[in-house]
């Protein structure tokens, strides 16, 4: 490795997130994350060290630097929890990849550093009965008829189809009429098919010749009351509504329809490759936690009707 230029630490941090603007052409907020925790552990770097950083210090980091630096985001001031630690250090990770790319100066150290594990929360499924209530149930919304048949149709494709709420409300006029199939891009940019169950294109259809609003192929397919781009917050708040009306737990959200579609595939005999097309996840393991859902939901039956429980 060359003598690396002594560049302020600050004008690195800039290069690296023009890169991540410009050529990864990562979201704003995604960006700005990485500028804060990047900021971050600059900051500790300088008061750490007691000098002036600049891409040489940056790159000489050992191994006693990066656990300081984990334990200072563990103990410190405003601690974070092992999730927030591990999403530190993957952006720092990501940051040191940049350097080695560009200036190609390695850091033997980092690959050494193991953050805290994290426990992953099982997804909040709720019960079939449940989901169909919140679907189905011929609740009257506030307002005008069609709002009401519009919250139906996104609840419907998040259940029936496992789309998120951002990807139902993405959804614009070339993808009407819906046929029995639809292609997505969701998440991260990924493409998937996604099935379209006659009850959820009927839904969709109702609320379409319901809804007061011209739909150009461009326009968003959901419109919000005074006919703008309809925010989640709305069908959020119709959950909230319809789970006070229905008596349901406060585990019922349209998120949790999600995490409901793909559990009660799984109880119904659908394999996980399956399951995690259907639903875009990148990787299987992330798929595969509905199979602790569903062992639990077992586990709870089982103890409530063995007759040695």
């Amino acid at each position: 490795m060359t003598a690396l230029q002594k560049i302020p630490a600050h004008e690195v941090l800039d290069l690296f997130i023009e890169h991540l603007r410009g050529e990864r052409r990562l979201a704003n907020k995604t960006c700005e994350a990485y500028q804060r925790d990047i900021s971050e552990f600059l900051g500790f770097l300088a008061g750490y060290l007691d000098a002036t950083i600049t891409l040489p210090e940056i790159v000489s980091v050992n191994t006693r630097g990066f656990r300081a630096y984990l334990a200072q985001r563990r103990r410190g001031n405003r601690p974070l929890s092992a999730a927030s630690i591990q999403r530190h250090l993957s952006a720092v990770r990501t940051f040191y990849r940049y350097i080695e790319r560009r200036w190609d100066a390695s850091n033997s150290a980092l690959p050494l550093i193991k953050g805290p594990r994290v426990k992953r929360p099982l997804p909040k499924a709720v019960s079939a009965a449940e989901a169909l209530k919140i679907v189905n149930e011929p609740l009257d919304s506030p307002g005008d008829p069609w709002i009401a048949a519009r919250n139906q149709a996104v609840l419907a494709l998040c259940y029936g189809s496992g789309l998120r709420i951002a990807e139902a409300l993405s959804l614009t006029g070339r993808d009407i009429p819906l046929g029995r199939q639809i292609m997505l891009t969701g998440k991260g940019g990924k493409t998937r098919l996604v099935p379209i169950l006659p009850v959820v294109s009927e839904a969709v259809t109702e609320y379409m010749r319901q809804s007061p609003y011209q739909l150009g192929p461009d326009a968003p397919i959901f419109r919000g009351a005074r006919g703008g781009v309809l925010r989640a917050e709305i069908i959020q708040g119709e959950v909230r509504r319809l789970r006070g009306a229905l008596g349901l737990p406060e585990t019922a959200t349209p998120h949790a329809l999600r995490h409901s579609f793909a559990t009660h595939l799984l109880a119904g005999g659908g394999d996980l490759r399956t399951i995690q097309q259907l639903l875009g996840h990148e990787s299987l393991s992330t798929t595969q936690r509905y199979t602790d859902v569903d062992a639990a939901r077992l586990i709870d039956i089982h103890a409530g009707a063995h007759p040695r429980a």
